[in-house]
């Protein structure tokens, strides 16, 4: 009689492994302006580390009355996900030991993969090849310096993303180089308005022409986006319908005008601190 065939053990996901998990808090980012706890998660023999956020922490926001930052911070998430171009690390919503929060995989950042290399300010008028001005900023004593990014593939990317969820909050300490090239965005609680509220300090395509990739992107998106698509139905568990309809609308306009967006002059184009 020969022996049962043995079933390898199945992988646990990190989906499951953040939505499921135990978590244990274990400190707390003091820096930030909500509630960010760095925690351990545990789930049937895997284990990470990972920020939750409960929504227990938040501060109320006057031009944010809607939903909380944690389902805005997992509609980022998803949105990113049907980007294909995985620019947020996974993120979901669950219970924790302060209620309900965002549960977000930690992400290391690398200083050796190019952390550096991202943002500078240069003593320049233009910048140099391979970089992109944001614009002129004071640096003391009544002298100014150029703030830049890279031209970066990945910012670029990046940038495309935040025009579509609106991100009110796009700073250089919310860029995180990882291990193998990967380039991460966190903290996107201030999302999703259903007005313009874009602020970033990835302006250097601004009305530039959209790469062929974005241009395919977004008409995924679009069609992820109808009434009744998957990605819809999803965001309508955690954004509003208003929000969800200002979301199409600025996926059209970018399909329709072929170009990044450019500084609208209603809102304050670049975050304070840009850090």
């Amino acid at each position: 009689m020969s022996a049962p065939e043995r079933i390898p053990p199945r992988s646990v996901t990190t989906a499951e492994l953040l939505a499921q998990g135990e978590l244990k808090v274990r400190g707390r980012i003091r820096e930030a302006s909500n509630a960010v706890l760095y925690c351990s998660v545990s789930y049937d023999g895997r284990d990470a580390f990972c920020v939750y956020k409960p929504i227990a922490g938040e501060r109320p926001l006057w031009d944010f009355p809607d939903g909380n930052l944690a389902q805005r911070e997992v509609a980022a998430y998803e949105v990113s996900e049907a980007t294909g171009w995985g620019l947020v690390p996974p993120t979901v919503l669950r219970d924790g030991p302060y209620g309900e929060g965002m549960c977000q995989l930690w992400i290391e950042a690398s200083a050796e993969d190019g952390g550096a290399e991202l943002l500078a300010l240069v003593d320049r008028e233009e910048p140099e090849e391979g970089w992109k001005a944001i614009g002129f900023a004071e640096v003391g004593e009544g002298k100014t310096a150029l703030l830049v990014h890279a031209d970066d593939t990945r910012l670029r990317r990046l940038a495309v993303l935040d025009a579509v969820i609106n991100n009110a909050d796009r700073k250089g300490g919310h860029l995180l180089p990882s291990g193998e090239g990967r380039l991460y965005g966190i903290d996107h609680g201030v999302t999703f308005n259903a007005e313009n509220k874009l602020r970033t300090l990835l302006w250097g395509w601004a009305g530039e022409s959209l790469t062929t990739e974005a241009v395919d992107v977004l008409t995924s998106l679009r069609d992820g986006l109808a009434p009744g698509a998957p990605l819809a139905t999803r965001l309508a568990e955690l954004i509003t319908a208003a929000e969800i309809d200002a979301t199409r609308a600025r996926v059209d306009a970018m399909l329709t005008s072929g170009k990044h967006p450019e500084p609208s002059g209603e809102w304050p184009a670049i975050p304070w601190p840009p850090v």
